[in-house]
């Protein structure tokens, strides 16, 4: 789901932009937290961090001007604001990081009020937000058939990294996916993308 998120809405931002390009999306991340799942594949904070340093050395060295991060999987936002000033004080390219969590997460929800369905997640995880994006990026990955929730309401977001996810759900899921639709999904990744422009442009006319 992460990367099928970083590659669409890095796509969809260079589009927008006009005139940039969307890197590939990094994978695997920081996902010590979903290691109860079999087939997990996690990194250190610390590898990820010297990958993202190498990915916008190679950018800066090809004469970029604006190298954006744009973090999708929840683990991989706090490597990314904490190596971000670093790579920008030793480059000569503008780096600019989208990198608070919870405005992501907002971002999801109100984008499916917008599209008229009125559910709120607390923390976003394979529920109604994530599965809505994934039906609108491509159907044919969703197996509806398949589909259960998960826990609903306040989740600690704090004990969901420390204990793990197996925690607090024993599915993987967090809220309620039989709520997403696939044009809910095209209304939430375009909010995203709308916002994380209008971020851009900002940062770029402060420079």
């Amino acid at each position: 789901m992460d990367t099928l998120d970083g590659d669409e809405l890095s796509r969809r931002i260079a589009r927008e932009l006009g005139d940039a390009l969307a890197a590939p999306t990094i994978r695997p991340g920081c996902s010590g937290h979903h290691m109860e799942f079999p087939g997990t594949i996690t990194l250190p904070p610390e590898t990820l961090m010297d990958v993202i340093r190498s990915y916008c050395r190679s950018l800066d060295a090809h004469g970029f001007e604006y190298i954006v991060l744009v973090p999708t999987h929840g683990g991989n936002f706090g490597p990314v604001k904490t190596v971000a000033p670093d790579i920008a004080r030793e480059l000569e390219s503008t780096v600019i990081a989208l990198a608070d969590l919870d405005e992501h997460m907002q971002l999801l929800n109100e984008g499916l009020s917008e599209a008229g369905i009125e559910y709120d997640q607390d923390v976003i995880h394979a529920g109604a937000a994530e599965t809505a994006m994934v039906l609108a990026i491509d159907e044919g990955l969703v197996r509806v058939e398949n589909i259960e929730p998960g826990p609903e309401g306040e989740i600690s977001t704090a004990r969901l990294l420390s204990e793990g996810f197996k925690s607090i759900t024993e599915n993987g899921v967090l809220g309620d996916p039989t709520r997403a639709t696939s044009d809910a999904g095209n209304v939430i990744i375009q909010n995203v993308v709308e916002t994380y422009v209008e971020h851009i442009n900002t940062e770029r006319d402060a420079v």
